[in-house]
């Protein structure tokens, strides 16, 4: 066993793509040894802006002598097959072994030296390559056929053991020498073995590791900002970013003039952090101070002074231009700006940005004003209930007006991760109320799971409504998410919604009445009058056409085509609706998995049909797990899932209003009930027992206990969930869960009396529905 050392030197090597090389030498190198039957114990991949190092330990210096036997035509079959047989094989008949009846070509492979394996893997791994971008250079590029790199490469080291392992590749062939650091070391070193490898590249100014190297940054540019009684801001992207573009990294401390902080602090860190790949400093107050840290890639006979002038200098150009879109942006107020709005296109489908805004800001009116988004107890401190109301829903509209304002400014186009933030800069500049800066700062909020959640009033309207019409829009264009594509991003959309939601305990129905402003009707059922109908389509089509009714006679719309078309648009809004509340859900699950809700128990309540209020859903689902996971719960689903394979062999279709027919149930037409429309709650349990047969015997002990059990425990379990006490709706049902044990272990359920058949099926039947009014239990794993 041996250790085999890899080095491919070649100019700058962008740190960003030192990962992902690192990962795909290693890749490329297993895939050769294991296409040779070559296994390496450990390897180690190094990187640095000059070079790519793989080390494999424990590899064999030769491959395995392998027999192969390939089976031929038997001993009995035509003279033609044979020849065939020998001719694949390049055999002669005497070479051939028989067995069974049965030739056989056994062919004995000697080992290969794992030397000579190397020197044709090398050439292979470098011509395989998939550097996200590489070049050709020097006069062979002329040819498309000519090696490529991320760089041009400039050497190779390939030792085995203390072996070279000889190869060439485009005219760089390998050898025993590579360089040290670009200043600090010249001339050529000779590396022996795999062994001296990083220690001889040390003491030449190269840490090779690049871990290592990041640690040093990190490290000293910790101690740097320390020693001038500051705190580095902690960025390990720039950390690992600043290790790839130095071999020998030295963090420096300067400072910049104190002037430029008037400037935001977050585009000083951006313009340090992205054109400058500098750290930040804040004081021991937690202000931004007027100090970076620069990495240098050598040790300066002056210590770095030089270095970090030139830096400074870099820097303060850089600030001034910032600076300088800052006060251009400030004499402009953010009204002004957002008629510009007008002139980019949101999508071809849906106008312009100025065309989102203005929905927005309606939806954002709207749901302050349907009390959806309250205002909190500080903010309606002095004011009545209606005057605190109306003030919250002149802000979000004025927030959600204003919001995407910053995406015309200079610097949100010099910067546009700053798009939101610098709008809520600008607004408090500008003197508007702090809420409603607050709301344009923070209405992308949240971004991701991670993310703060908005809980201000202002921003939570204007946060939601941004969010909705994304997604009302989008669907009612049939722009939706597919496979592993996004590219609305509709997905963190409804995350972000359903996060608001329930940090914020907002009440409303996704699938709801309308929603203002947006290019489609999200309705919680179909309209049953036609004016209604005309009504809902004409405010769908108001806002998708951007109000332009002319296009249609809606006013008087009640016949004729334009009817069939207004029904038509209405239609396939209610369709776009009901995919829009299926994505919810998805989501949902997904956004529950990680706080450990079962996915089936979700599935289990939306299953019910009609609910869309996300934090009672949550609620219920929440109280079903808590249930589920009791000894009550499990074997009262494993009951219910007997009594459902019962009724679904008996032809029982499932009836959530207990109402199913079956062989030897008569199906009530209606007339003969006159409870079978009653609606009421209080009446429901009489109601449920009119809609099965009568008992015209004498039941047995265990069934009338059920009846009795379902008796009181439908009207409390319907009770307990209009008044949402879940907890108490999975009490009730527990309850039965004694009774419909006894009634499988006393009761004959298909009894060859037809009518005790008949009357224990539909009691089964409803002791399913009862049980469907809190959740489909069938839904439910286990």
């Amino acid at each position: 066993m041996t250790d085999f050392l890899l080095e491919l030197r070649s100019e700058e090597i962008p740190a960003r793509m030192q990962a992902g090389a690192r990962a795909d030498l290693e890749k490329l190198f297993r895939k050769q040894l294991d296409a040779a039957g070559l296994k390496a114990g450990d390897i180690t991949v190094w990187s640095t802006p000059r070079r790519l190092a793989l080390i494999a330990r424990d590899l064999p210096l030769a491959t395995q002598a392998v027999s192969e036997e390939t089976k031929g035509p038997k001993t009995s079959a035509p003279e033609q097959a044979l020849e065939g047989f020998l001719r694949k094989t390049g055999l002669t008949k005497d070479q051939l072994t028989e067995r069974d009846g049965v030739w056989f070509a056994v062919t004995e492979k000697p080992g290969r030296a794992t030397k000579d394996v190397l020197a044709e893997a090398i050439p292979a791994i470098i011509r395989a390559f998939p550097w996200p971008k590489s070049q050709r250079w020097g006069a062979a590029s002329l040819s498309t056929e000519s090696l490529r790199w991320v760089r041009p490469l400039s050497g190779i080291v390939a030792i085995l053991g203390e072996d070279l392992v000889e190869c060439e590749i485009g005219g760089v062939t390998s050898g025993y020498a590579t360089l040290g650091h670009r200043f600090h070391h010249a001339g050529e070193i000779t590396i022996g073995s795999a062994h001296d490898y990083a220690e001889k590249l040390r003491a030449c100014h190269v840490i090779v590791d690049h871990v290592e190297r990041e640690a040093m940054v990190r490290e000293k540019a910790k101690a740097a900002a320390e020693a001038a009684g500051l705190v580095l801001v902690e960025d390990e992207g720039l950390v690992i970013e600043n290790a790839g573009l130095t071999e020998w990294p030295v963090p420096l401390l300067g400072r910049f003039d104190e002037a430029f902080l008037d400037v935001p602090p977050e585009v000083i860190q951006l313009t340090a952090r992205v054109n400058q790949k500098y750290f930040i400093c804040r004081d021991s107050a937690g202000k931004l101070a007027n100090a970076f840290v620069c990495t240098a890639n050598i040790e300066a006979k002056d210590g770095g002074a030089a270095i970090v002038d030139g830096n400074r200098k870099v820097l303060a150009a850089r600030l001034s231009d910032a600076r300088f879109f800052w006060e251009q942006d400030k004499k402009k107020p953010l009204a002004e700006q957002a008629q510009k709005l007008s002139r980019i296109t949101f999508h071809e489908k849906l106008g312009t940005v100025a065309d989102k805004v203005e929905r927005v800001a309606k939806l954002a009116r709207w749901l302050v004003e349907e009390d959806i988004v309250k205002p909190s107890p500080l903010e309606g401190r002095g004011l009545g209930e209606g005057e605190a109301r109306a003030t919250l829903a002149t802000q979000a509209e004025l927030a959600a007006r204003l919001c995407k304002a910053d995406l015309v400014t200079e610097m949100v186009g010099e910067f546009p991760e700053l798009q939101g933030l610098m709008g809520g800069y600008y607004a408090r500049a500008e003197g508007l109320p702090d809420a409603v800066a607050d709301a344009i700062r923070d209405h992308y909020k949240p971004v991701g799971q991670g993310d703060d959640v908005p809980t201000a009033p202002v921003t939570v309207a204007v946060a939601l409504a941004d969010k909705l019409d994304t997604l009302a829009s989008f669907f009612s264009v049939d722009e939706r998410p597919t496979g592993s594509k996004d590219p609305f991003a509709l997905r963190r959309a409804a995350i972000g919604v359903i996060q608001l939601m329930l940090t914020n305990n907002l009440r409303f129905k996704v699938f709801s009445a309308y929603v203002v402003s947006t290019s489609m009707i999200i309705t919680s059922g179909l309209l049953a009058d036609l004016n209604e109908r005309r009504n809902a389509v004409e405010n769908a089509l108001t806002n998708l056409f951007g109000g332009n009714q002319q296009a249609f006679d809606l006013g008087d719309a009640t016949s004729g085509p334009a009817k069939e078309r207004l029904t038509s648009e209405f239609m396939r809004s209610v369709e776009a609706a009901k995919l829009l509340l299926n994505f919810f859900a998805d989501r949902l699950k997904v956004q529950q998995r990680e706080a450990g809700v079962r996915h089936d128990l979700i599935d289990a309540v939306f299953a019910l049909g009609g609910e869309d209020d996300l934090v009672r859903l949550l609620a219920r689902v929440h109280a079903l797990q808590a249930f589920v996971g009791t000894e009550d719960g499990t074997n009262l689903l494993a009951g219910y899932k007997r009594a459902a394979n019962i009724l679904k062999k008996e032809g029982f279709a499932a009836n959530p209003n207990a109402g199913s027919e079956g062989e030897g149930v008569v199906p009530p037409t209606g007339e003969e009930d006159p409870l079978v429309l009653v609606d009421d709650p209080a009446l429901e349990g009489v109601a449920a027992q009119f809609s099965h047969p009568q008992c015209n015997y004498a039941r047995e002990p265990a069934e009338q206990a059920l009846v009795d059990a379902l008796n009181s425990a439908e009207p409390q379990a319907t009770g307990a969930i209009a008044a949402e006490d879940f907890t108490a709706a999975m009490a009730a049902l527990a309850t039965l869960r004694g009774p419909i044990d006894a009634f499988f272990d006393e009761v004959t359920v298909n009894d060859a009396d037809a009518n005790k058949r008949a009357s224990r099926l539909a009691l089964l039947d409803r002791f399913r529905a009862a049980v469907h009014k809190v959740a489909d239990f069938s839904r439910i794993e286990g």
